[in-house]
């Protein structure tokens, strides 16, 4: 009976840490294509460069990118020669996985990586090269990175090189529940 008993007991304490989880969307679709902004806050979660610029003075700024073929907009890394300093994303409370759908310049390598509160990194997800198009007329191909850890912090996602782009389309979290 103690058993039963315990095993109902993890069951209730499971359910109950994973009650008031939710997903959250970030979209970015009211967002003006082409204007360069040093930070972007959208649901509570504020975008900007993980670092400042290395080989300018200028200050380091996100922007946004129409993918053209469906008109949706994608946030990147404004600084076409300072494309090494990742973009990073800062969460209000902890979540516990976040999805990132991307699209960028053919070969363009993509790296997801979650962080902690102290700024460590918990987990990452990676593409050795984002696909390109098989054919001249087929959209540029989306792709999606997946990190989970129990209490994220904060995201960054890096992988261009300076002539290169990566672009965030969406943004998924599920967000920690009861921490």
């Amino acid at each position: 009976m103690s058993r039963l008993f315990a095993a109902a007991l993890l069951s209730l304490v499971g359910a109950i840490s994973s009650a008031g989880a939710e997903e959250v969307i970030i979209d970015f679709e009211q967002a003006e294509i082409g204007k360069p902004t040093p930070a972007w806050t959208e649901k509570g979660v504020i975008f900007k460069l993980a670092a400042p610029l290395a080989h300018s003075k200028a200050k380091g700024r996100v922007m946004f990118f129409p993918h053209i073929e469906t008109k949706r907009k994608g946030i990147l890394n404004a600084m076409a020669t300072e494309q090494a300093i990742p973009v990073l994303a800062t969460f209000p409370k902890s979540v516990s996985a976040v999805t990132v759908t991307f699209w960028g310049s053919t070969g363009c390598p993509a790296l997801l990586e979650a962080l902690d509160k102290s700024g460590k990194v918990v987990d990452q997800a990676s593409l050795t090269a984002v696909p390109g198009r098989k054919a001249p007329g087929d959209p540029v191909p989306f792709v999606q990175l997946t990190v989970k850890s129990p209490a994220i912090a904060a995201i960054r996602f890096s992988g261009p090189r300076d002539g290169e782009f990566l672009a965030a389309d969406e943004i998924r979290f599920t967000t920690a529940g009861m921490k």
